[in-house]
C-alpha cells in the first residue's frame, strides 16, 4: 500500500511540473487577480488537475484557431454537381494553370531581361537605376498577381513617398507584400527564408531596400531596430512596410502587434487587408506546407479575391505608450477588415509542444484520473 501511494504521489508530482500556467498565455504585465479575501482562479486550478487540463486546453483552442486553415464546404455531393466539380478540376489543371505558368515565365523573362542590365549598368546613376528598379519590381509582382488571376480592389489614396511614415498591414501569407508591391514599391521587413525565396531576397529585393531578419538570432532585433529608423528618416526611400503580427495569421483574427513600429516617432499608416475565400483560401501555414506549394495551390484555384483598404495615417497622442498605440491601430484595422481580436503573441505558434509532448501528457493524466478512480473503488 505504502508503495502505491508512493507511485501516485511520484506520478502526480510529475503531473503537477508539466500542467499548464495558464498566466504564461496572458499578455505581459497581466495577471489573473480577484477581490480580496475571495477564491482565486490560481487557487482554484491547484485544487483540480483536472480544471487545470480543461483550463489549459481552453486556452490552445482559442490560440491556434488563428493558424488553421479553414476549408471550404463541399459542394459536389450529388450525381449532377460532381461531373461539373470533375470539369472544374481538369479545366484548373490542364488549362488555367499552363496559361498561368505561361504567363509568369513571360514575367520572368521580360524582368530579368531588363533588371540584369539597369542594375548592373546604371550604378553611376543610383537616381534613375533606383527608379527603373522599383518599376520593375512593382511589374514581376504584377505578374504574379496575373498568374492567380488576381482580383484586388484598391480603397482609399496610394501611398507615397514621404519622410517619417511607415505602413503596417496585417498578415496572412507572403502575398501580402506581392499583393501590395504591384501598386507601390515598399521596402518591407520580413523574415530571412532559405531556398528560391530567399535568393530573391538577397538580390532583386534588396534593390528596394528591403530589410531581412531572422527569428532566432537575438542580436537581429537591435540591427533591424536601427536600420528601420535610418530607413524612415530618409525622404528619398522607398516607403517603408511592417507586418507587426510578426506571424501569418488566418485572416479571421488578429493577434497581438510588436510595438517597433510604433517606437520610431513616425506616422504611422494603417492597411486592411481581407481575402475572400469564395475560390481559394490565401492563408500561409508555413510550419505545414512551402511557399512554392502555395503558390501552386493559388496559380490552380479559379481566382484570389482580395481588398485592400489605404486608412488614415495616425500619429502617437499625448501620453500614450507605444503599445497602446499599437493596440490602437490593431482596432483600427481590424474593423476595417473585420477580424476578431485576440490576446496572444503571435510569436508563441514556434515555441507550441509537439505532438508527441501533447500525447505523453494526455497518457500521464489518463493515468492519473483511472489511478484515481481505482482508488475510489478500494
Amino acid at each position: 500500500m505504502n508503495s502505491s501511494e508512493g507511485k501516485l504521489k511520484s506520478s502526480s508530482s510529475e503531473l503537477d511540473l508539466d500542467r499548464p500556467n495558464i498566466e504564461d498565455y496572458l499578455p505581459s504585465g497581466s495577471s489573473i487577480q480577484e477581490p480580496h479575501g475571495k477564491l482565486r482562479l490560481r487557487d482554484l486550478l491547484d485544487i483540480s488537475p483536472a480544471l487545470t487540463e480543461a483550463a489549459g486546453a481552453i486556452v490552445d483552442d482559442s490560440f491556434t484557431r488563428c493558424f488553421k486553415l479553414n476549408p471550404p464546404e463541399p459542394w459536389n455531393w450529388n450525381v449532377y454537381l460532381f461531373p461539373l466539380w470533375c470539369c472544374g478540376v481538369v479545366f484548373r489543371y490542364l488549362i488555367l494553370f499552363p496559361m498561368r505558368a505561361l504567363v509568369l515565365t513571360i514575367g520572368w523573362i521580360i524582368f530579368l531581361s531588363c533588371f540584369i542590365p539597369v542594375h548592373f549598368l546604371l550604378k553611376g546613376n543610383d537616381n534613375l537605376r533606383k527608379k527603373m528598379e522599383r518599376a520593375l519590381v512593382e511589374l514581376i509582382c504584377s505578374f504574379f498577381v496575373a498568374s492567380w488571376t488576381g482580383v484586388v480592389k484598391y480603397h482609399g489614396p496610394r501611398p507615397s513617398m514621404r519622410p517619417k511614415q511607415v505602413f503596417v498591414a496585417n498578415h496572412t501569407s507572403m502575398i501580402d507584400f506581392i499583393i501590395l508591391e504591384q501598386m507601390t514599391a515598399f521596402a518591407v521587413i520580413m523574415q530571412k527564408h532559405p531556398g528560391w525565396v530567399g535568393l530573391l531576397q538577397s538580390t532583386i529585393l534588396e534593390s528596394v531596400g528591403c530589410i531581412w531578419f531572422n527569428r532566432s538570432e537575438a542580436k537581429d532585433r537591435e540591427i533591424v531596430t536601427r536600420k528601420l529608423r535610418e530607413h524612415s528618416q530618409g525622404a528619398d526611400n522607398n516607403p517603408l512596410l511592417i507586418f507587426p503580427e510578426g506571424t501569418c495569421v488566418n485572416n479571421q483574427y488578429s493577434v497581438m502587434f510588436k510595438k517597433g513600429a510604433f517606437e520610431l516617432g513616425c506616422t504611422v499608416c494603417p492597411i486592411a487587408i481581407k481575402y475572400n475565400k469564395i475560390f481559394v483560401d490565401a492563408f500561409w501555414n508555413s510550419r505545414k506546407q512551402s511557399f512554392t506549394m502555395h503558390l501552386l495551390q493559388l496559380m490552380t484555384s479559379w481566382a484570389v479575391v482580395c481588398d485592400v483598404w489605404y486608412l488614415e495615417p495616425q500619429n502617437l497622442r499625448p501620453g500614450e505608450t507605444p503599445i497602446e498605440f499599437a493596440e490602437r491601430i490593431r482596432d483600427i484595422i481590424s474593423v476595417r477588415a473585420g477580424l476578431k481580436k485576440v490576446p496572444w503573441d503571435g510569436y508563441l505558434k514556434y515555441s507550441r509542444p509537439s505532438p508527441k509532448h501533447r500525447e505523453r501528457k494526455q497518457q500521464s493524466f489518463a493515468e492519473s484520473v483511472l489511478r484515481g478512480l481505482e482508488l475510489e473503488e478500494k
